[in-house]
């Protein structure tokens, strides 16, 4: 009986491992891809195309990935608020891992033609469907097992995908010193993602360990009668949700711009390959500590100030970053992307995970809470594929309305975060927004 009061902290802990991990393996999987769209992918699945078109072909079907996001948001959301928040998040991890280990299986375009990036976009899509359905879960696994503190503990989810950044990044890196340039190419890119099979076995262990959320198990144990919780979020909570989208754009685009744009434009530029890579496990190694002390900060002051002063800050930042990365000079590269990256992305992105659980019902919270983030994570997926086609369009140029695009987001954001209420005080098992 002595144990019994310890309980709900044992299980947040393990929840909130559980977040943690779980997110870093599901990151691990989609970013690796991300990373590998920039550097291996448009000289192995569209090696007939021009080089700089194959870089948008390549960008395009790292866009997939996301545009599939939404899709896995609504539909493990759905589920998730009907039988349990644990059971889905079970299945997302299980579906990332084995589209990603397959992704190390397929065939190349010299060996079979156009079947090749057709193969490439089906599992990018399934990768997508299964991001977009982890999130919510992870997120609330941890939010509603708190009682305090709730920013931090929600936001080891989101400091998970820099974790997911590092070793996916640190993967390919090993790879590539180990085999050679020439092998890394023609089989070595593989491993990275034939070694989440392993990840997979991690990741179920540790979930296995974690509990049903109190706030879902009240509302079950209440009888109540839920049919179609995407119907009642779009019935009953349009302008929260369309709001949230706004809130959560340009933290979303801010992030693919320095973490897979800027890695291609940074190469382009005249960096070695592996020297915007290792500038980059710096910055998502910062990530990790900044959106933790962000969001542990919006407990304190509150979700709006933290993610306005963020967005204020990323909006001029946008007019630094490419000057910098275009300076030639490793250690202003490695400054643009630790400031950028590791500092002023994470006070918006780090209080967002207890933000969108804040908004909704737990009737309808996974749905809401993940549609609402996935949405605004098609601006992650399109923004690399944007930029891209406008320095086609420009020769190489047009810098100044890449920058002059990310402070659009920005402003969006800072408008949307005020034109909602806070929400930080608000307990989780009574938030009904109208």
């Amino acid at each position: 009986m002595s144990n019994q009061p310890d309980a709900p902290n044992v299980q947040l802990r393990r929840a909130v491992a559980s977040s943690f991990i779980g997110s870093v393996i599901e990151y691990y999987d989609f970013l690796l891809y991300a990373t590998a769209s920039a550097v291996v992918f448009n000289k192995v699945f569209f090696s007939s195309l021009d080089p700089l078109v194959a870089v948008i072909a390549s960008f395009g079907t790292f866009a997939t990935g996301y545009l599939a996001r939404p899709l896995g948001g609504v539909l493990f959301g759905h589920f998730g608020d009907l039988l349990g928040r644990k059971r889905m998040l079970v299945l997302t991890m299980t579906l990332m891992g084995v589209a990603s280990f397959l992704i190390g299986l397929l065939p190349t375009y010299a060996q079979v033609g156009w079947l090749a990036p057709v193969g490439l976009v089906v599992l990018r899509v399934v990768q997508g469907i299964a991001v977009g359905g982890e999130w919510g879960g992870a997120v609330l696994m941890s939010a509603e097992h708190a009682t305090r503190r709730r920013g931090l503990w929600a936001g080891f989810t989101n400091a998970g995908a820099p974790c997911g950044m590092v070793l996916s990044t640190l993967a390919l890196t090993a790879t590539a010193a180990l085999v050679g340039e020439r092998a890394f190419l023609d089989w070595g890119w593989r491993i990275p993602f034939l070694i989440s099979v392993v990840l997979l076995g991690v990741g179920l262990f540790v979930r296995h360990r974690v509990e049903e959320t109190p706030a879902f198990r009240a509302v079950r144990d209440a009888g109540v009668k839920r049919r179609a919780p995407v119907v009642e979020v779009l019935r009953d909570h349009p302008r929260v949700l369309l709001l949230g989208i706004g809130v959560g754009l340009a933290a979303f685009v801010s992030q693919s711009t320095l973490t897979t744009f800027v890695l291609a434009h940074g190469v382009a530029a005249g960096h070695a390959r592996q020297t915007v890579l290792n500038a980059l496990t710096l910055s998502s190694v910062c990530a990790v500590v900044g959106i933790l002390g962000w969001a542990a900060a919006s407990d304190r002051f509150g979700r709006r100030p933290v993610v306005v002063a963020g967005a204020v800050a990323m909006g001029a930042y946008a007019f630094v970053l490419f000057p910098l990365v275009d300076s030639g000079d490793t250690v202003l590269l490695t400054v643009a992307l630790v400031l950028g990256q590791g500092v002023i992305h994470p006070m918006m992105y780090g209080p967002l995970a207890a933000l969108y659980s804040e908004l909704f019902s737990t009737e309808n919270r996974y749905t809401g809470a993940s549609l609402g983030y996935q949405v605004a994570g098609l601006g992650a997926g399109v923004a690399p594929l944007l930029f891209a086609s406008i320095q086609r369009a420009t020769g190489g140029q047009g810098l100044t309305l890449i920058s002059s695009t990310i402070a659009a987001f920005c402003l969006l954001t800072v408008v949307c975060v005020l034109a909602l209420k806070e929400t930080g005080a608000r307990d989780l098992r009574a938030v009904a927004v109208s």
